[in-house]
């Protein structure tokens, strides 16, 4: 059958541009390959009624809500390509399925890519984080650190002080300015030089970050900037892309269009800014968009 739209991935995004679809009742299929970017965290916060609430409830109950609408269908998978063009898109599946459709909203395919320093990526999402609205209140006002991978951490680092004792560990990563020492000293942030041997438990629920001279300083959580890494798809069906401070994304218009007429992409892989508010808000401007054009036509 022609679904009139087919939705890859089935997160917070994905979820809720089927959902605006599924009202208008569109035949809506999603495909999700069960890897949220945020299944790492043990909680979801700053997201309105569901503050606190583990981000597997989140989906699980999202999901319930969608599939109450008789013209979605959910399907288990990995998208390999996207062919064809408006009003007979080809989506095919990694085990050879092949679905078509008139609409195609991109909603999945975003890496973190973390600095390589031994012991964080097992507690990413525990005590080493990205967000500070995201996670940066539980960790009650007390020691924290910013990890430096690029010259981003200078926003983190100036940000931080706010949620607690903030050091940044430069790690060779870069050199502040004069100008940016003195951004740093005047929001009391305090600075390392030494180099980051490890990340290891800490007492508690803690970290310690342990430099190469043996000193351990004990956080209760650690803070980094990721890059972003966009999935082999992205590429070979040939988006527009924006360079941000954290790596590439897929460059939309205001209503979530992509370069590709009838393609619109919603979620951490058409904005920098990884966000559960941010992906819903965005995931329901494609969905309405998406209609709008089976509507009018393509602008």
């Amino acid at each position: 059958m022609m679904f009139d739209a087919v939705i890859i991935g089935g997160s917070y995004a994905g979820m809720a541009a089927g959902l605006q679809l599924a009202r208008a009742r569109q035949q809506v299929l999603v495909v999700d390959a069960g890897e949220p970017r945020n299944r790492f965290a043990a909680h979801s916060h700053g997201f309105l009624s569901q503050d606190g609430t583990p981000p597997e409830e989140i989906a699980a109950d999202a999901r319930g809500q969608l599939m109450e609408y008789p013209t979605v269908e959910w399907r288990s998978g990995r998208v390999a390509s996207i062919s064809g063009e408006a009003e007979g898109f080809t989506v095919g599946l990694a085990d050879g399925g092949t679905f078509q459709a008139r609409r195609t909203i991109l909603a999945a395919g975003v890496t973190d890519e973390l600095p390589d320093i031994p012991g964080l990526a097992e507690q990413w999402g525990t005590r080493v984080f990205h967000c500070p609205y995201c996670h940066g209140y539980e960790l009650g006002q007390t020691a924290i650190g910013v990890l430096a991978s690029s010259e981003m951490a200078m926003h983190q680092a100036l940000m931080l002080p706010d949620w607690g004792t903030t050091t940044l560990f430069l790690n060779a990563a870069f050199e502040p300015t004069a100008d940016q020492l003195a951004q740093l000293d005047a929001r009391g942030t305090r600075i390392e030089r030494g180099l980051v041997s490890r990340l290891q438990a800490g007492r508690g629920e803690g970290v310690e970050v342990v430099l190469s001279d043996g000193r351990q300083v004990p956080l209760a959580g650690v803070f980094v900037a990721p890059r972003l890494r966009l999935s082999p798809l992205v590429a070979e069906t040939g988006f527009a892309l924006e360079e941000t401070p954290l790596g590439s994304v897929i460059k939309t218009d205001a209503m979530q269009a992509t370069s590709i007429p009838g393609i619109f992409a919603c979620g951490d892989i058409a904005r920098a800014a990884g966000s559960v508010t941010f992906a819903v808000a965005d995931g329901a401007m494609a969905g309405l968009s998406a209609h709008r054009s089976l509507m009018f036509g393509l602008a």
